[in-house]
This record gives C-alpha cells, structure tokens and sequence, in this order.
C-alpha cells in the first residue's frame, strides 16, 4: 500500500480524455492507436477523386486527335507519348485507389496490347455515375447489382454486334488487317507514318504466323511475336521505317579484312566455343622449362584451331562456285579464329543473342548446331546477301533473302532516341493488334460505334432488370458514352451535338453508325475500315466493371500496416 501510495497521481483530465477518445475512436483505432482512417462517405469522395484525376490526365490522350504529354525523368530524360500504358508505367502515382486502376489497365495492355486509356476512362466514369446516385440515398451494393447485370447485357450485344471474319480468309482479307493496324497506330503516331508502318507490321505478322503448309492460308495456332526482331538505327527519319523480310542483327564482325558483303550465303548458325576456356574449377598448367611451356600453349591452341579447320574444310566441301560461307555463333571467336575464317573469305559473327538463333534458323532455314562433328549440308540456313552496315561506332548486319521466311525484322529509323522509342511502342501495339483480329476471327466496328449502340442496347433492355438496380443499369449506360463524348471533345467537336446525331443515324439506319472525327458528322466505319479489337473491348468490359464495383463496395479505407509504429531504421519485414 505504501509503494502505491508513492507513485504520482496523474494530472486532472487524463483519464477524462482517454475516456472521451475511446468513445469516438473507430473500431480499428482502437486495435492500433496509430491507424489512419478514411471511412463510409469520405470514403467514396476519395475513390471517386482518385479516379477522376486519374480520368483527366489521360482523357486527352483518347483516338487519332489525342494530344501529346512530354513525360521528363530525373536526369532530364525525355519521353513524347500518347500510349496510355507507357503513361501508366513512367508515371509516379502515390494514390491507392489511383494506383489500383492504372494496374488494371496496364494488365489489360498486358493481356490484349490495347485498350489502357478507354479502361481509365470507363473505370472513372462509372464511378462518377455511380457517387450521383448514391449521394441520393442509393446503396452502393443496389448500384453494384445495377453494373453487373447491365454489364452481361452489354457483353450479349457485344457477341451481336462483333464482324465474324472466317478462317479460310483471315489472311487472305489484308486489306482487314491493315485496317485493323491503321487503327490502333493512328492513336499513337501521325497519320501519314502510322499508315506507313501498318504495312510493315501486316507484312511482319503475316510472315510469322503458323500454316499446316506454305500455300495454305488457314491460321493453325497462335503467333509467337518474338519471333520479329524490332531493331532500331538513329539514323535519318522515321519516315525510313521499314519491314525486312530476314534479319537485321546489332553487331558485325569483328575483323578488318571480313568482306562486308557477300552474295548466295550458306547460313551456318552454332553454338560452339572457338576461343581459348577456362576451366569450371580452379586448375593450373605447371611447367618447368620454356620448352614444356611453349608445348602447352600449342596443345590448347590445336585444340580451338582443329574445329575451325573442320568448319573451313565444310565450307570447302558445300561451297559451289559463286556460293559464300556465313558463320553465326552463340559463343565467342578469338582473334587467331577470326584470321582464319576471314582468310577464307567467310563472315563470322561472335556472341549472337540466343534469341536471335532461333530467328536464323526459322528465317534462313537449317539448324543450330553444338558441335563440328560429322557436319552436314542440311544444317546450313540460305540468304540471298549478307552485308553488313556501320553507323559511326555502331555495326549492323543484314541478313536478306531468305527463301519461306518464318521470322523477321522491322527496322525502325528515327533521327532521336525519342522518337525512336515512340514508334517503338506503338509498333508492339500494331503487332498485337492484328495478331489479336486473326486470333479472334472478329472485328468491332471502331469510332464510337459500338458505345453507342450498347447504351441503345442497355436503354431498350430496362425492362430486363427491376427495382432499384434499374437506376445502376442506367449509370452503366451513361457512362458507355464516355468513349465518343471524348472522342468529340479530343476532335473539337460540339460534343452532346455529336453523340445525338451519332444515336439518331444508328435508329434511322439500324447499322453500326459511327463518328467522324474530321467532319463531325455520321460515317459507316466498315466503310471507312475503322476497327477496333474484339478482345480488347471484352477485356475493358469485364475489368472496369470489377474494379469500379470493388471500389464502390469500399466503405473504409485502413492505413495500419504491421511496420506502423515500429523503431525508426527496423526493416519492414522483420519478424519477431
């Protein structure tokens, strides 16, 4: 009694206000004093803040009139973009619920290589539809029932709406395909250069795409577009860009007096050490004179030199008159390997990448081999030319006429790094865009068109849905319409104008009726050849609806990690 009696009493009002904040502290304060809460209305505020933001950084980036952003780094790196994944993923974004959509954009991209900036978009303004109802008394989980079932109702008319191209002609129907890649570099590049470079990705994919025979256009499985090299010179303009039907390789040989072309190449593509190796474990040569010495260098030296001999004496043995020798290697060449072959007037290339191995040899035909032994004529690939090309310090070799070429190269030329990587990025995009139209064997009419008929679709179908969950199918509807409103306002156009006249053609005509972004007035996209992908609008459909119904259904937002109220300088992931 007398120790405790000894202790300080504590000052008047403490224990007063414990009492008054534990009455107020949320259920989660209480847990952890140190917790950070964003709870029910200001919940939905913050959602629906981070979306919009997010919205209107990337809604002027939408369709051919989109604008730029200049995107600059720490170390005054410079980046011009209107890909909406590229934005995505150079942009620094600390929000949580901002940060949440760009993911799921960005693996819409990942997924269908296309469709970024219309999820962003979509994403927001279901959630701006959505927060007008609810600030009306409407329970989130009445609008969440209202999205999903308008969300199948819009992938039904979806099935509808989409042109079915058959297999026995979706390679023969080019003109489709180029369409298609028009379309989705159009939104990335000027007109002129973006149709341009439709040609050379058609031609590129064409050139890669599996057949059960060389004169049967019938698709017979996925495209591997790996299998296009996507190679780049800083040299004249981006007009220059062109499609390879070979290879183009970013290094040369490594010898003065290697010919720099050659005509009628036998191809031979290996991967076989021609330089002087090091033991795996550590080892060592001991000798006790110069003699002893000298015999050892000469053991190791015959050793590397007896399987170039049997690479000469191969090319000797294939090589007709007017026939030339190529030797790509995987692994090194050391420069007494190098003199012999370039003696022998071959070309040799070192240190090939692995990747660029397995193009040789679908390319230019053959095998690779690992070893010299019992060589034969049926591993050699053919080209037509070998030459090789220097850009100041820079070596590049091309590797042209190939007979039944299965991989490629496109070449693109820019006068700076900047450009370079734009048309980088939207050459992948124009890769995946006609590589997913002659997957899906179907295209949707582009420009507005299909929005606008799904948000007639869902306008004629009320009646599918009752109750309150009616007003979420009517948020859903509405905010179909944010893909040709921006379209319109991106154009300069009058934008409610726009989007009426757009839904008055569609009733009159019943055909799939679309924006014109140049005159503001009606156009048939199938007449126009504006295609958008199947999957693309499928995969944007499904995501922005999970993901806006997942934040609606957010009523608090928890900041009270396991590394909260930790000692400074202890790493977040130790455990006790």
């Amino acid at each position: 009694d007398g120790a405790l009696s000894a202790l300080p009493s504590p000052p008047r009002g403490v224990f007063r206000g414990f009492q008054r904040r534990s009455a107020m502290a949320t259920p989660a304060q209480l847990v952890n004093p140190d917790a950070e809460i964003v709870s029910k209305s200001q919940c939905l505020m913050v959602n629906v803040a981070a979306a919009n933001g997010l919205q209107q950084v990337l809604k002027t980036n939408l369709g051919p009139k989109g604008t730029l952003k200049m995107l600059v780094g720490g170390a005054g790196q410079i980046k011009i973009t209107k890909d909406g994944n590229v934005l995505l993923h150079e942009m620094q974004i600390q929000h949580p619920t901002a940060m949440m959509i760009a993911r799921a954009a960005t693996a819409q991209d990942d997924m269908t290589g296309d469709g970024t900036t219309s999820n962003v978009l979509f994403t927001g303004e279901l959630l701006k539809q959505a927060e007008r109802h609810i600030n009306e008394g409407l329970h989130p989980r009445v609008v969440v029932d209202g999205f999903e079932a308008a969300k199948d109702l819009t992938l039904e008319y979806l099935e509808q709406f989409k042109s079915v191209v058959p297999p026995e002609t979706r390679l023969e129907n080019r003109e489709l395909l180029l369409n298609v890649a028009q379309t989705s570099l159009r939104t990335k590049l000027q007109d002129e250069l973006a149709d341009q470079i439709a040609w050379a990705v058609v031609d590129a994919l064409l050139c890669i795409v599996p057949r059960p025979e060389a004169n049967d256009d019938t698709p017979v499985g996925p495209a591997d577009l790996h299998m296009v090299e996507i190679q780049h010179m800083l040299h004249r303009s981006s007009t220059d860009t062109s499609f390879i039907p070979g290879l183009v390789l970013d290094h040369g040989a490594r010898h003065p007096d290697m010919p720099n072309t050659l005509r009628n190449c036998h191809i031979f593509t290996c991967n076989v050490s021609f330089e002087y190796e090091k033991t795996e474990h550590s080892s060592g040569f001991y000798y006790s004179s110069a003699e002893e010495r000298e015999r050892l260098v000469e053991s190791e030296r015959r050793f590397t030199d007896d399987k170039v001999r049997a690479v000469i004496e191969f090319k000797r043995r294939v090589c007709e008159e007017g026939e030339t020798f190529v030797v790509i290697n995987q692994k090194g060449i050391d420069p007494l390997a190098l003199d012999m072959f370039a003696k022998e007037g071959v070309i040799a290339l070192r240190r090939a990448k692995r990747r660029n191995m397995e193009r040789l040899t679908l390319a230019c035909g053959g095998m690779q081999v690992n070893s010299v032994d019992d060589l034969t004529k049926d591993v050699l690939g053919f080209a037509e030319t070998v030459r090789q090309e220097t850009l100041g310090e820079d070596k590049f070799t091309f590797v042209e006429g190939c007979r039944n070429p299965r991989s490629c190269s496109i070449l693109i030329k820019g006068p700076n790094e900047h450009t370079v990587a734009q048309i980088k990025d939207a050459v992948r995009d124009g890769l995946r865009a006609v590589k997913n139209a002659v997957e899906d064997g179907a295209v949707v009419a582009g420009a507005g068109a299909f929005e606008v008929g799904a948000f007639r679709h869902l306008q004629a179908r009320k009646a599918a849905v009752s109750g309150k969950a009616r007003l979420g199918l009517e948020a859903f509807a509405q905010a179909l319409l944010v893909i040709p409103k921006t379209l319109a306002e991106n154009s300069g156009l009058d934008v409610q104008d726009s989007v009426i006249k757009v839904e008055e053609e569609q009733e009159r005509t019943g055909e799939a009726v679309g924006l014109d972004l140049l005159t503001g007035e009606c156009m048939s996209p199938e007449a126009e050849g504006v295609w958008d992908n199947y999957r693309v609008k499928r995969q944007m459909l499904h995501l922005s609806t999970v993901l806006a119904t997942q934040l609606l259904l957010v009523d608090e937002v928890m900041k009270a990690g396991k590394s909260m109220g930790k000692p400074q300088g202890q790493p977040e992931d130790m455990e006790e």
